[in-house]
């Protein structure tokens, strides 16, 4: 893995409370929060800060339109992100609220403080406000008369502030920048701060609003009449929270931060507003500032005006923490947007966890069980070639070391999808290894147990490495592989011989159970009859006597009727016995445009891990029918004689959906 740091301090932006938490909110907090798991694992001291930016005229806005005090609108409205933040199995170390008397003092220290250095003067101001992005404008930054960043009606403002010299680290900042290229990431957002920096003049600040027009703010400690621009006050949450001014030792102890994580919508308040002012209070800089994408849906970017929010909250009850957490970190490759549907959720859900790791871990503890009384095995090598274990481990260590660089690197869903390629060649191992044959075989046992052995310990580390993303099912996963410790440790993922022989393993049930598709599509023989044409009479119109129809006497079909039946080759992608029929099983197939799932009573004659990863024929085009309870969409093709039943395949390597004539 890649050096370890000495510390790690990662930070959220603090949230407004004008209104309850959406998935931006929520994906930026799994975010820090899977970053901070990951370290803390490393055995890297680590402090993880997120919480809630509780002034501004939009929080007394809220306030007003609700009849409350805006401390009342901050009180009732911080519940909802502190109650979030559980749901999602977040663990922050700390969480800052501006209204805070240990923020709210150390801004004011910091006001009077650069006030008294004259890098906050008072001055008259003529120009656009927006309101929303709590920001002023010149006239040149508008576009088409309204606020470049939000699009939102600007009002225009003639009133005296207080202004901080920004402007007069343009130069050095720009310095800054480019001799310190991992201080703005991803790199094109560091451009993109450039380009702005050389392109325009760099204004002062306007750190201060007028009490006759917004009240709720920290008051200046200069001047009583007016109070703390927004931005101001909540820039300085990252370094208030960790002892500035207040814990001389904590505040050596955790900064600089390691990283600031923030939506790319906020970029220049951070990489402009921030260095500056931490110049002027001669404090460090933070290591670095990244700005992730927008989630979208389809190309547009949510917004609660357009009605497309996605309410965490809302996917969480129907699908489960940890699901979510997996589809935020390995659907949005960071710094790029992402678009999010419920399609894309529920095809991902199924094909990486449900099929593919829930498919795994199920087939791995079914075979122990079977095969080595429920307990790990104990292994040998001696006297069989173990060159496919070789091979295997060596991929699983691979992964283990290349995923320190990888999270280093912020590149967090490449790291998943590598994990996840790992689990699906366990998977294919197990196909080719096929210890449920080999378990028929005389004085095969040393084999089985270690083809087993190594497929449960490759497990085992898929399981860690996934770990900071999925902490509940992946305890859930290591606790049934046998382990005392479930807590993963990854300093001791490259060590093959963790899982102690002899334990026992148990049955954790469906990590990830398959969501069925709520609506099938219907097939040809499944959409309902067509009416019959009638004539001018109204007199249905009768087919001459034997057309298109099958003789009732010899049992005999036409040519139509046999091309009607569509054949399709699908991939068994998982099979499991439904509990109470002895004689059936459930198998879930790719049928190449879809995944289907299909009731077989072939229990009797193949056990559930033997059909994983086969090739076999299937009417495509079937009526579906409930079974037991349990819907097939479809039917399989097998050959029968006495007591023998084997499956229908075809030869070579045709894949899944192909057409069978």
């Amino acid at each position: 893995m890649s050096e370890k740091p000495s510390k790690y301090y990662v930070t959220t932006p603090i949230y407004y409370v004008n209104d309850k938490p959406h998935i931006g909110h929520s994906y930026t907090t799994i975010l820090a929060d899977v970053l901070a798991n990951y370290h803390r694992l490393l055995n890297v001291p680590t402090h993880f800060l997120t919480g809630t930016d509780e002034h501004g005229q939009k929080v007394q806005q809220a306030a007003d339109a609700n009849g409350i005090t805006p401390q009342e609108q901050c009180d009732q409205t911080v519940v909802r992100f502190q109650e979030l933040w559980k749901r999602l199995e977040i663990k922050n170390d700390d969480f800052i609220r501006t209204t805070e008397p240990r923020h709210k003092t150390v801004v004011q220290e910091t006001l009077q403080e650069l006030f008294d250095k004259d890098e906050i003067y008072k001055a008259e101001y003529e120009g656009w406000y927006c309101v929303g992005c709590e920001r002023f404008f010149t006239e040149k930054d508008l576009v088409e008369g309204n606020c470049p960043e939000c699009s939102r009606k600007v009002d225009s403002i003639v009133e005296s502030n207080y202004f901080f010299r920004m402007g007069k680290y343009q130069a050095w900042l720009i310095d800054y920048i480019e001799t310190h290229p991992g201080f703005i990431q991803p790199a094109f957002r560091a451009n993109e701060t450039l380009g702005f920096l050389k392109t325009k003049t760099l204004q002062d600040l306007c750190i201060s609003r007028p009490k006759v027009r917004l009240a709720w703010g920290i008051e200046l400690p200069f001047d009583t009449d007016f109070v703390t621009y927004v931005w101001f006050d909540a820039l300085i949450n990252y370094i208030s929270a960790v002892g500035y001014k207040s814990d001389e030792e904590q505040f050596k102890q955790w900064w600089p931060c390691s990283c600031h994580l923030i939506g790319k919508d906020i970029l220049t308040t951070h990489t402009v507003y921030w260095p500056t002012m931490l110049k002027a209070m001669n404090v460090e800089m933070p290591q670095s500032i990244f700005a992730h994408g927008w989630w979208l849906t389809g190309h547009t970017k949510m917004s609660k005006s357009l009605g497309n929010v996605v309410n965490p909250m809302d996917m969480i009850d129907s699908y489960g923490v940890d699901a979510f957490r997996y589809f935020l970190i390995a659907e949005m490759t960071l710094g790029q947007d992402a678009s999010f549907t419920e399609e894309s959720f529920v095809k991902r859900y199924n094909s990486d966890l449900a099929n593919d790791l829930g498919n795994v871990a199920n087939r791995v503890l079914n075979m122990i069980s079977r095969y080595c009384d429920g307990k790990i095995p104990s292994v040998s090598s001696n006297g069989f070639d173990s060159s496919l274990e070789d091979a295997l481990w060596k991929e699983a260590v691979a992964a283990a070391e290349e995923m320190g660089s990888m999270i280093g690197n912020m590149k967090l869903d490449a790291s998943v999808s590598m994990v996840m390629s790992i689990v699906r060649k366990i998977n294919v191992y197990l196909q080719e290894r096929a210890p449920w044959s080999l378990a028929k075989q005389e004085g095969a046992e040393a084999e089985v147990a270690y083809c087993l052995y190594t497929a449960a310990e490759c497990l085992r580390v898929c399981a860690a490495l996934l770990y900071p993303v999925m902490p509940e099912k992946m305890l859930a996963l290591r606790t049934a592989l046998g382990m005392a410790d479930a807590k993963p440790h990854l300093g001791k993922l490259a060590e093959f011989g963790v899982l102690i022989p002899g334990s026992a393993i148990s049955q954790p049930g469906a990590l990830f159970p398959r969501i069925e598709v709520k609506s099938v599509e219907a097939t040809p023989s499944s959409l309902p009859p067509k009416k019959s044409k009638r004539d001018e009479g109204g007199a249905a119109t009768k087919k001459k006597s034997g057309e298109g129809t099958a003789s009732t006497k010899d049992g005999l079909i036409t040519f139509d009727q046999v091309m009607n039946v569509k054949l399709r080759t699908a991939i068994v992608l998982e099979a499991e016995k439904i509990e109470g029929a002895d004689k059936l099983l459930k198998l879930q197939v790719d049928l190449g445009e879809e995944k289907r799932q299909l009731v077989a009573g072939i229990a009797l004659h193949y056990a559930p891990e033997e059909l994983v990863g086969k090739t076999i024929v299937v009417v495509a085009n079937l009526k579906p029918a409930k079974l037991r309870g349990v819907i097939s969409e479809g039917m399989l093709l097998a050959a029968s004689k006495g007591d023998t039943l084997k499956l229908v395949t075809v030869e070579g390597d045709l894949g899944s959906g192909a057409a069978v004539k």
